[in-house]
């Protein structure tokens, strides 16, 4: 049974080094879990969508929320998926002060990430746009 779970939260440490820190725990303990996904970031705000088997993103979700890196978690989206969309990825990485804001104003009030304030169903198109115009970068 695979599922996608799509969160958002707060930065407790906003520097490079911290976001880092984040996304080689995510590509080293990810694929042993069977776990994909795509982290965006900016603003100090993360939005994630994970990709694997239901106890295991459950697991991680739990994980997540407990985290002292993280405040504010917040669910918006989860599903039961016949297949993944975020697979090329044991977590790609998308950095929002790199894109060209009008993606971000496509989705929102304002040309900035705020996951917070829109349905999870528009973080979802977000992440699936930011894959359709090659904004993710990563490595399996």
């Amino acid at each position: 049974m695979l599922v996608r779970l799509l969160y958002c939260s707060r930065a407790v440490d906003t520097s490079p080094q911290a976001v880092e820190a984040i996304l080689d725990k995510a590509r080293q303990h990810n694929p042993v879990s069977g776990i994909t996904g795509i982290l965006c970031y900016g603003g100090g705000i993360f939005l994630q969508a994970i990709e694997g088997g239901r106890l295991q993103v459950s697991e991680l979700f739990g994980t997540i929320q407990k985290d002292p890196r993280h405040k504010d978690v917040a669910l918006l989206h989860y599903e039961e998926i016949l297949e993944r969309r975020f697979g090329g990825w044991s977590m790609g990485q998308v950095n929002v002060s790199k894109l060209n804001h009008t993606i971000l104003l496509k989705y929102s009030e304002k040309p900035e990430l705020d996951p917070y304030s829109v349905s999870g169903k528009v973080s979802l198109a977000l992440l699936e746009d930011l894959m359709a115009t090659a904004a993710i970068c990563g490595r399996v």
